[in-house]
C-alpha cells in the first residue's frame, strides 16, 4: 500500500496529455498562450500544488520529524515556488494583454481583478477559521483579529493571493500615471523588485511576509509582463531557432537547478542569531538573484514544450475554471488529515497511507471548490452563471462549449 503512491507520477502525465496533440516537427501550436490553453494548465498545476502541500506534510525533513516520515511524493517537497511561478507569469501576461486588447480596461480593473481575489482569500480564511474554532485550538482575541484579518494566516497557503492583489495594483497605478507603454512596464517591474529588496530585509515572522516563499519567484509578474510586451518578436525568433532553444533549456535546466541549491546552501535566507543584519540581507539578495533566474528557466522551459502541444481535455478545462477556488480550500483538507493542524492542534484523523490522503484531499477539495466558486459568483453579482457541471444518466457531464481563440487571460 505505501508503494501505490508512486502512481501519481503515471497519473499526472495522463492527466496533462490526454486528448493532447503533438504539432509536429515543422509546425508549431499557436494557441499556447490562449486563455483555455493557460487556464488548463493552471488547473493541472494546482493539482501539483496539492502533491506540494501534502508531500510537506509527509516527507520534508526539516517540518516533520524523522519518525513521521513518509517518501513517495519527495520531488513536490520544494517545488512549490516553481509551481507558482508559473501562476504569476500567467497572471502578468494576462492583465498586459487585457490592458491592450480591451477598451478601457482600466475601468472597473479594481472589481475585475483585484476583488476576486481578495473575496477568495476572505471566504477561506473564515472557513478556516470556523474549523480552528471547531478542532479545539485555543485563541484570545487578539489572535482572533489576527486570523480575520489574514495577518497571521489563518490559511497557511494564502501567501499568493495576499501579494496578487499589490502587483495587480502596481500594474494599476503605472499605467495609469504613465502613458508611455514602456515606462510603464518598467515602473511594474521597479514596483516588484522593490517589494522583493523589501522581503530580503523582514526576518522570518508569524505575518506577512513571513518567510522567502513570499517573494523568491515573485519576479515572474513582470517577467510576464514584458514577454508579453515583445512577444510578437520574441516568438517568431523563437520559432526560427526552436529546437536549438529547446536543446539549450531542457539540458541546462538540471544544471541550473543544482546551481540554485548550491548558492542556497552557500547563502540562504537563514542567519537570524548568528549573522549580522547586513550580511543576512546580501546573502538573501544574492539567493533570490539565483532562484528568480531558476523560475524564469522553468517557466521558458514550460512556454517551450507548450509551442508544440496542444493541451486540452474536459477536465482540465473544468479544472482551470475552478483553480483559485481549489488552490485556496483543498489545504484545509491536507491538515485536517495530516499529523497536526497548522498551529499545532492534533488533526481530527490522521491518514496512514499517503495514496488514500492524496486522494480524500482531493475528492474533498473539489466540490469544495465548485461550492466556492458559486458562491463568488453569487457575491460578485456576476450574470447567470453557467453550472460547472450537469449530472446526466449518473454520470459527470463538462461543460466544455467552444470557446473563443482568445489570446488574453
Amino acid at each position: 500500500m505505501k508503494q501505490a503512491i508512486y502512481s501519481v507520477y503515471v497519473i499526472l502525465p495522463v492527466i496533462l496529455l490526454w486528448g493532447a496533440k503533438f504539432t509536429g516537427p515543422k509546425k508549431f501550436n499557436e494557441e499556447f498562450l490562449s486563455l483555455r490553453q493557460t487556464k488548463a494548465f493552471q488547473g493541472f498545476l494546482a493539482i501539483c500544488i496539492m502533491l506540494h502541500h501534502i508531500a510537506q506534510k509527509t516527507c520534508a525533513s526539516w517540518i516533520q520529524p524523522q519518525s513521521r516520515i513518509v517518501h513517495g511524493l519527495d520531488i513536490f517537497v520544494d517545488m512549490g515556488f516553481l509551481l507558482v511561478s508559473v501562476f504569476l507569469f500567467f497572471n502578468g501576461y494576462g492583465v498586459y494583454k487585457s490592458f491592450h486588447s480591451k477598451e478601457n480596461y482600466l475601468k472597473g480593473y479594481f472589481k475585475k481583478r483585484i476583488l476576486p481575489v481578495v473575496l477568495a482569500l476572505y471566504t477561506t480564511t473564515f472557513i478556516f477559521f470556523v474549523v480552528r474554532l471547531l478542532i479545539g485550538e485555543k485563541m484570545d482575541g487578539r489572535q482572533i483579529l489576527l486570523y480575520l484579518t489574514s495577518l497571521d494566516l489563518c490559511n497557511p497557503n494564502t501567501w499568493y493571493v495576499i501579494v496578487l492583489p499589490f502587483f495587480y495594483l502596481f500594474f494599476y497605478i503605472s499605467f495609469k500615471l504613465f502613458k508611455k507603454d514602456g515606462l510603464a512596464v518598467t515602473s511594474t517591474t521597479l514596483l516588484v523588485v522593490l517589494y522583493m529588496l523589501l522581503g530580503t530585509r523582514i526576518n522570518h515572522n508569524d505575518y506577512w511576509i513571513r518567510g522567502e516563499w513570499w517573494y523568491n519567484c515573485v519576479f515572474l509578474f513582470p517577467v510576464g509582463i514584458i514577454f508579453a510586451k515583445f512577444e510578437n518578436k520574441i516568438i517568431p525568433h523563437v520559432q526560427k531557432f526552436y529546437w536549438a532553444y529547446l536543446a539549450l533549456f531542457l539540458l541546462a535546466y538540471y544544471p541550473i537547478r543544482v546551481g540554485t541549491g548550491i548558492v542556497g546552501n552557500m547563502f540562504g535566507y537563514y542567519g537570524e542569531g548568528w549573522l549580522p543584519q547586513e550580511i543576512i540581507v546580501k546573502n538573501r539578495e544574492i539567493t533570490v538573484l539565483a532562484q528568480s533566474v531558476l523560475c524564469t528557466w522553468f517557466v521558458m522551459c514550460l512556454l517551450l514544450l507548450g509551442m508544440k502541444f496542444k493541451i486540452g481535455n474536459k477536465f482540465l478545462d473544468f479544472m482551470g475554471k475552478i483553480t483559485l477556488e481549489f488552490y485556496l480550500i483543498h489545504g484545509l483538507y491536507v491538515e485536517l488529515f495530516g499529523w497536526q493542524f497548522d498551529g499545532g492542534v492534533k488533526s481530527p484523523h490522521h491518514i496512514k497511507y499517503v495514496i488514500v490522503y492524496v486522494l480524500v484531499v482531493f475528492a474533498l477539495g473539489l466540490p469544495s471548490a465548485i461550492l466556492l466558486k458559486s458562491l463568488h459568483d453569487v457575491i460578485l453579482g456576476k450574470k447567470k452563471a453557467q453550472p460547472l457541471f450537469d449530472i446526466k444518466v449518473n454520470k459527470l457531464v463538462l461543460n466544455n462549449k467552444d470557446q473563443k481563440k482568445d489570446k488574453t487571460a
